[in-house]
């Protein structure tokens, strides 16, 4: 069984987590920290993505203008 496709749903609280981790020896204690830095080093990927498809529809409509058209018409 691979640690890392495990998927156990329990109703635990963020305190009760932090309980968890800090009973954990060091070595598994970096484990941790090195998961929620992919972790959130994902996520934060993630939203650039979503932030820039997002922006390009409000950027589009200026882009959609005349005097924009006129702006770039030469390059």
């Amino acid at each position: 069984m691979d640690p890392t496709t495990l998927t156990i749903n329990l109703p635990l609280k963020f305190e009760q987590v932090v309980a968890i981790i800090n009973q954990l020896p060091y070595a598994e204690k970096l484990k941790v920290s090195e998961l929620l830095r992919k972790e959130t080093k994902q996520t934060a990927e993630d939203d650039s993505v979503h932030t820039h498809f997002a922006s390009e529809n409000v950027l589009a409509k200026e882009w959609l203008l005349p005097e924009e058209e006129e702006a770039w018409k030469d390059l």
